[in-house]
C-alpha cells in the first residue's frame, strides 16, 4: 500500500525544487547587465521512483512516482565561443594599437598642411631662388638664414615627436605588464578558491564567470591559451606558461619582447605596441634620419658652370685646382656631398679676400646629422654673408684676387636642386628629389593607415558577431527570464495548492474517521 504521508514528501520536493528556479531566476534578472555574467539554470529530474508497499509484493501498478528533484545550478557556457572571442579580442586588440598608432604618426607628419614639413621645404628652395635673383640683398640673405633654421627646427620637432611616442609606447607596455600579471593573480586566486568550493560539493557559478572575465580581459593585451586541468585553468599568454593551479609565473616586459622576437607573441595590444614602437616609429625615425643626412651630404649631381672659379686645392672627378688654373672651361658635371659639399665650392661675401663657402648644415652634437640634431651652422647664424652664392672671382691665383659678390651661379644652381636627384642610401628608394623622398614617407604611412583602419575595423566586427554568439547561448534575455519566472511561480502555486489539498484529506482522515455522521 502506499504511504499515507508520501504525497506530502512529494508536494515538499516540488516546493523546494522550484524555490531555487525561482531565486536562480531572480539571480539572473539581477545580473542582466552584469560584465562577464553567464545565465544559470537549475537541472531538475525526476526523483528516484519507489514501489507501493506489500505485505508479499507490491500490489499497485507500475512504480510510485516520488516528485521533482534538482541536482545542481549549471552556468550556459560553450568554451568554443569562448576560444573563438578570445582569438579574435586579440586580434582586435593588436590593430587597434597599431592604427592608434599610425594616426599619431600621421598627426607628426601633418601632412598635407600649409604648416608642415612640405611647406618649410618650399619656403627654403623659394628663399635660394630669390636669393639667386640679388645674391647681394641682405635681406634675401636674412630669408635664407631664417627658412634653413626653419627647416632643421621642423625636423628636429619631428624627432622629438617620434622619440615622445617611443617613451609613450615603453610606458604602456609597462602598465600593461602590471595590469596582466594583476589578472594572472586573478586567474591563480580564483582557481584556488573554486577547487575548495568543489571539494564541499558546491558549484561555484559566478566564481567561474569572474575567471573567464579575466581571461577575457587578458586576451586582448595578449594571446592566450586556456587548458581546464584538475586544479583550475592552465594559462599560456605568448607562448609562455603563466599559470597552473593557483601558481604564477609573473611576465615581464623583457619576457614579451623575447616573445614578440620569436612570434610566440603574436596578438593583442603588447604585440602592437612593440610593433608599433619598433617598427613603425624607428622606421619613420631612420627615414627622417636619412632625409636630414641626405640634405646636408647625400650624393647629388649638378653641372658647374663654364668660368667658374673652385677655392685653392678643391679636388673633383679626380682632378686638384690650384692657383691659376681653378677656373673651368667649360660646363662640368659633378657629384657632390649634398648641399654642404655643394656650398664649399663657391665663396662667401664676407671678406675682402676670398673665402670658401662654408657647410650649411652642422649637427648640435658633432656627431653625424640626423633630424634630431641638424641645425644651421652657427657661422652663418651669426652672419649671414658667408652663405655662399658666388663662384667668380677676379685676378684668380693672383695675389689681389677678389670675389665678384653679384656672381649668382651658386645661388641659382642651390634653388636648382629641389629638382635634383639625392642618393638617400637605401636599396629601397632610387635616387629622387628631397619632395619625391619626403612624399613616399608621407605616402608610406597613409597607406599603412588606411590598412591598419580595415584591419581594425573588421576585427571589431568579427569581435562583436562572435559576442553576439556568445550573448545568444549565454547572456540573460529579460524576457525569456520573465516567461520563466511566471511558469515557476505557476508551479510552486500548484504543488502547494497540492500539499493544501492532501494536507486537509489527512485531516479528514484523522480527526473524523469512526466518528460516522458528523
Amino acid at each position: 500500500m502506499t504511504s499515507t504521508f508520501h504525497s506530502i514528501e512529494t508536494a515538499k520536493r516540488s516546493l523546494n525544487t522550484h524555490t531555487a528556479a525561482l531565486n536562480t531566476t531572480g539571480h539572473n534578472i539581477s545580473n542582466a547587465n552584469t560584465e562577464g555574467y553567464s545565465r544559470q539554470i537549475v537541472k531538475m529530474n525526476a526523483s528516484l521512483p519507489m514501489e507501493a508497499y506489500g505485505f508479499l509484493r507490491t500490489t499497485a501498478a507500475g512504480q510510485m512516482g516520488t516528485g521533482v528533484e534538482f541536482k545542481s545550478i549549471e552556468r550556459v557556457r560553450q568554451s568554443f565561443l569562448d576560444d573563438q572571442y578570445r582569438n579574435e579580442n586579440s586580434n582586435l586588440g593588436n590593430w587597434n594599437i597599431r592604427h592608434d598608432s599610425l594616426q599619431k604618426l600621421e598627426s607628426i607628419m601633418n601632412e598635407p598642411s600649409d604648416t608642415g614639413l612640405r611647406k618649410v621645404l618650399d619656403n627654403f628652395w623659394n628663399a635660394w631662388s630669390d636669393l639667386s635673383k640679388d645674391p647681394e640683398n641682405i635681406t634675401n640673405r636674412k630669408i635664407v638664414k631664417e627658412t634653413t633654421q626653419a627647416l632643421t627646427d621642423a625636423m628636429n620637432q619631428v624627432n622629438t615627436q617620434l622619440d615622445a611616442l617611443t617613451s609613450d609606447l615603453t610606458s604602456n607596455i609597462t602598465l600593461k605588464v602590471s595590469e596582466t600579471n594583476s589578472l594572472l593573480q586573478t586567474v591563480a586566486d580564483l582557481n584556488s578558491n573554486i577547487i575548495k568550493l568543489e571539494g564541499l560539493g558546491q558549484n561555484p557559478n559566478d566564481l567561474r564567470d569572474q575567471r573567464d572575465l579575466a581571461i577575457d580581459k587578458l586576451s586582448k593585451i595578449a594571446n592566450v591559451q586556456v587548458n581546464q586541468l584538475s586544479d583550475g585553468y592552465q594559462v599560456t599568454l605568448g607562448g609562455q606558461l603563466v599559470v597552473t593551479g593557483n601558481e604564477v609565473t609573473p611576465v615581464t616586459a623583457d619576457g614579451l619582447k623575447a616573445a614578440y622576437d620569436s612570434g610566440t607573441l603574436s596578438g593583442g595590444e603588447v604585440a602592437g605596441m612593440f610593433m608599433s614602437r619598433d617598427k613603425y616609429v624607428t622606421d619613420y625615425k631612420n627615414q627622417m634620419n636619412q632625409l636630414a643626412d641626405s640634405i646636408a651630404n647625400g650624393d647629388v649631381e649638378v653641372v658647374l658652370p663654364a668660368g667658374s672659379v673652385l677655392p685653392e686645392g678643391t679636388v673633383l672627378n679626380g682632378v686638384t685646382y690650384s692657383g691659376a688654373g681653378r677656373t673651368l672651361a667649360s660646363d662640368t658635371k659633378v657629384t657632390v656631398k649634398g648641399i654642404n659639399g655643394l656650398l664649399q665650392l663657391g665663396y662667401t661675401v664676407s671678406g675682402a679676400t676670398p673665402e670658401k663657402g662654408l657647410p650649411l648644415f652642422t649637427s648640435k652634437d658633432g656627431g653625424p646629422i640626423t633630424a634630431g640634431n641638424i641645425t644651421l651652422n652657427p657661422d652663418i647664424q651669426k652672419d649671414p654673408n658667408k652663405i655662399s652664392t658666388s663662384m667668380r672671382v677676379e685676378n684668380p691665383g693672383a695675389p689681389n684676387e677678389k670675389v665678384i659678390i653679384g656672381n649668382n651661379d651658386m645661388a641659382l644652381i642651390m634653388s636648382g636642386l629641389k629638382m635634383a636627384k639625392f642618393d638617400f642610401g637605401t636599396a629601397l628608394s632610387a635616387p629622387g628629389t628631397v619632395d619625391d623622398y619626403f612624399r613616399s614617407i608621407v605616402g608610406q604611412l597613409g597607406v599603412q593607415t588606411q590598412e591598419a583602419e580595415r584591419q581594425s575595423k573588421n576585427a571589431q566586427e568579427l569581435t562583436e558577431q562572435v559576442e553576439l554568439s556568445r550573448q545568444s547561448v549565454s547572456g540573460v534575455s529579460l524576457d525569456e527570464e520573465m516567461s520563466d519566472l511566471i511558469k515557476f511561480q505557476h508551479a510552486y502555486s500548484a504543488a502547494s495548492r497540492f500539499m493544501t489539498a492532501f494536507d486537509e484529506m489527512l485531516n479528514k482522515l484523522i480527526n473524523g474517521t469512526g466518528r460516522v455522521g458528523l
